[in-house]
């Protein structure tokens, strides 16, 4: 298929705002790929140069991409056009280039690219250099283009992707084998599947309430979530994200080898880093452990891990998602011999529950997961089966402009940057959000945004700073992407507060103490 075709679809999905015409266009698109081409055209449908299952990255700088958008048109210079292969083969390039001077390679590769694209094909092939398309179709729409494409069954499209976490692979099943292939489909070793996840909630009462009047509570860590798959001496964890990080993890892989049982497992964890206190570190700190490709000896030593087992998925041959919480968690007791177990209480008591809670806040985490003792384990499940009992700070900001929405928020100004008071009569910006409001809050943040615009580069919107918003988060981060020099994680807007002005929002000096005053429970690097 040509890359042109792509393209022209990209721009039709990103005018389309009915849900069952954007399904038709991109099942239309699947029935035409030949066997070979289905992983990488659909992982390219899905805003991703490579397919879930592949672990290789472009590992292209910011400026790189910037220098890339500047390269000038003159159509395309070759006398046969780009294809979906072509930009596969070119991804592959780009990613396999290492070494010395593999920086200056990759970006010869990457401009011989861009200059061979047409000028209706260079956007969308730097959108997805970017990972982000901007068509408003995620993968909910794309395991229903699968279905519609293929004559399967959706809930067999939906089953089979829970199992390979992956479309592009889900997508090649179904249009090369039908259901029959589907059907076979199950968990199976060193294939990561969808963790299962959770409501929030901060009432004690209603979840005991879902569960039937007992609860497991756990700590809820503040850490990285994990899958660890081992068969013998072979070992690979994988992200929550779906990203291989086994390399990054060395004294995990050696927890697998040497300290638990069994000839084959899968497991759901936690890792957290470490002070010397024992304290968790921020969770930034964490993520440079699973940024780390070189030197990873060391940095293990600088932010050392610690592992918190909390379910088990699959042992010795024979899954185990349709067992209960209780059974699955005595198996994890068996493998684990007790050690590395995640912190829990059973109970039916809201004073023991409140009490186990300010405990898993003292020790710096976040708070506590609620999980009812009869539920299976269900792959990108997201119910009242589990609960997440999280307090979250809030602080006041502005916004200080917004970028156009996508997809079904297409027409919105969607995405809020926020900013609190700078001390000198400015505002600094501490990140972005397109969290927390209704349909109708955004039809009307977008009017009233409109009336208060200073200028529109056709993406981003600054807006005179008056709407102030209370905003939650999990965290305050170090950031240089920022002028604040913070960055507020999992940010997503609770309230707009018309009450207060712009002069009365969070003050970068008050951001700071916050920030400060989590490492009463938390530990802090030495600088």
């Amino acid at each position: 298929m040509n890359f042109s075709d792509f393209a022209s679809l990209c721009y039709e999905l990103e005018k389309t705002p009915s849900r069952l015409a954007k399904i038709a266009s991109a099942a239309a698109y699947l029935k035409r790929f030949k066997p070979d081409e289905i992983c990488y055209g659909v992982a390219f449908l899905s805003g991703r140069p490579f397919p879930i299952s592949d672990p290789r990255t472009l590992d292209i700088g910011p400026s790189a991409l910037i220098e890339a958008s500047k390269i000038p048109e003159g159509g395309n210079s070759s006398s046969t056009p780009l294809t979906l292969k072509d930009i596969a083969d070119s991804f592959g390039k780009i990613a396999e280039a290492s070494g010395k001077g593999s920086r200056l390679g990759k970006y010869n590769l990457l401009k011989e690219l861009v200059e061979r694209a047409d000028s209706p094909e260079r956007p969308i092939l730097l959108r997805l250099l970017h990972n982000e398309l901007r068509i408003g179709l995620h993968d909910g729409l794309i395991q229903e283009a699968i279905a519609r494409a293929s004559g399967s069954d959706l809930k067999a499209v939906r089953r089979a992707a829970l199992f390979l976490s992956d479309l592009a692979e889900v997508a090649a099943i179904a249009l090369t084998a039908g259901m029959t292939g589907l059907q076979q489909v199950d968990i199976k070793l060193f294939v990561p599947l969808l963790p299962m996840l959770s409501e929030l909630s901060q009432d004690f009462n209603e979840i005991f309430t879902a569960h039937g009047g007992n609860t497991a509570l756990e700590f809820k860590y503040d850490g990285a979530r994990v899958q660890i798959h081992k068969e013998g001496d072979r070992v690979r964890i994988w992200s929550r994200r779906l990203s291989e990080v086994t390399s990054s993890l060395p004294e995990i892989v050696e927890i697998a080898r040497r300290d638990l049982q069994g000839d084959s497992f899968i497991l759901d964890a936690e890792v957290v880093a470490v002070g010397k206190d024992g304290r968790p570190f921020p969770f930034q700190e964490l993520m440079r452990r699973f940024r780390r490709i070189h030197e990873v000896e060391t940095a293990a030593n600088e932010i050392p891990l610690v592992l918190h087992l909390f379910d088990c998925l699959f042992l010795n041959g024979t899954s185990l998602i349709d067992e209960t919480y209780t059974q699955r968690w005595a198996k994890l007791e068996a493998i684990t011999g007790g050690k590395y177990l995640a912190l829990r209480k059973i109970t039916g008591d809201k004073g023991a529950a409140e009490v186990f809670l300010q405990e898993a806040l003292a020790a710096g985490h976040e708070g506590l997961m609620a999980k009812a003792l009869d539920s299976p384990y269900m792959p990108g499940n997201r119910g009242k089966l589990w609960f997440k009992i999280k307090p979250a700070e809030t602080v006041d900001c502005v916004i200080v402009s917004a970028d156009r929405g996508s997809g079904r928020r297409r027409g919105w100004l969607s995405n809020y940057h926020l900013a609190v008071a700078d001390g000198s009569g400015g505002f600094a910006p501490v990140g972005k959000t397109f969290k927390g409001l209704t349909d109708k809050e955004f039809t009307e943040m977008t009017t009233r945004l409109r009336e208060l615009e200073l200028t529109d580069d056709a993406y981003t919107v600054t807006v005179r700073p008056e709407v102030v918003v209370e905003v939650a988060y999990n965290e305050i981060q170090r950031s240089p992407q920022y002028s604040s020099g913070f960055a507020l994680r999992f940010a997503r807007i609770t309230r707009i507060r018309d009450d207060k002005s712009p002069e009365q929002v969070t003050t970068l000096a008050n951001l700071r103490s916050l920030y400060e005053r989590q490492f009463v429970s938390k530990s802090r690097r030495e600088s």
